[in-house]
């Protein structure tokens, strides 16, 4: 898939995207409303940024996830529901306009080669939290994940053991990383940190030490 060189960017407050991800959005400010007007007669992508915190302007944070619309539906009054499939980490680079909303120009981050060895051992160790955090009764709320379908796969209610079941499915500990991530943990903060993660292996390790941190405080 050819990536753009910029496009538009939706800062929103506590919102991560990550790679193979389905994020639902309501889309009802006018400048949002033209930015997906513009992107489905383009390239149908957009980027999606977290606000920096403790700032009143709009402030997105450098990376960021770059999302294909699968689905839109436009309402009546104008607004629209749709449907962002994550396909890339990002880095937003220079600002080409602001209004009527962003556009940055942008760089594809590469995740960088690990050791599959260490990799594997790692992930291992993450399968193993989250079936404690199961026993625990601490929430799961797993995410619609994208799959090769082209419309968005409908949630549906599923049982501890499909969810470890699945998650055993995913032999990629990079694509297993990111899906923990955005279905577990609950501080965007935490989300906004593996997303900025480039390392497969260290991206595993802080996402074993938040697991370990919500365990602890469970107990």
């Amino acid at each position: 898939m050819n990536l753009p060189g910029e496009v538009a960017v939706m800062t929103l407050p506590n919102v991560t995207l990550f790679p193979h991800s389905l994020l639902p959005l309501h889309i009802f400010e006018p400048r949002y409303r033209r930015m997906l007007e513009d992107a489905l007669e383009s390239s149908r992508m957009f980027a999606v940024a977290m606000q920096r915190t403790g700032t009143q302007r709009e402030t997105p944070l450098p990376i960021a996830g770059l999302g294909l619309i699968r689905v839109s539906v436009r309402h009546g009054n104008g607004t629209s529901h749709l449907v962002l499939q994550g396909i890339a980490r990002v880095e937003l680079g220079k600002a080409v306009r602001y209004r009527p909303y962003r556009v940055h120009r942008i760089t594809t981050l590469q995740t960088r080669p690990c050791n599959s060895v260490a990799a594997d051992a790692l992930l291992a160790k993450v399968r193993e939290l989250l079936a404690e955090r199961l026993r625990l009764g601490l929430p799961f709320a797993f995410p619609v994940v994208a799959g090769t379908r082209p419309e968005p796969v409908p949630a549906v209610a599923v049982s501890p053991k499909q969810i470890l079941c699945y998650l055993d499915s995913i032999k990629d500990p990079e694509h297993a990383a990111d899906l923990v991530t955005c279905a577990v943990l609950p501080r965007a903060v935490e989300r906004q940190t593996i997303l900025e993660t480039i390392d497969v292996e260290a991206r595993l390790r802080r996402l074993i030490r938040f697991l370990l941190a919500e365990i602890r405080e469970a107990k």
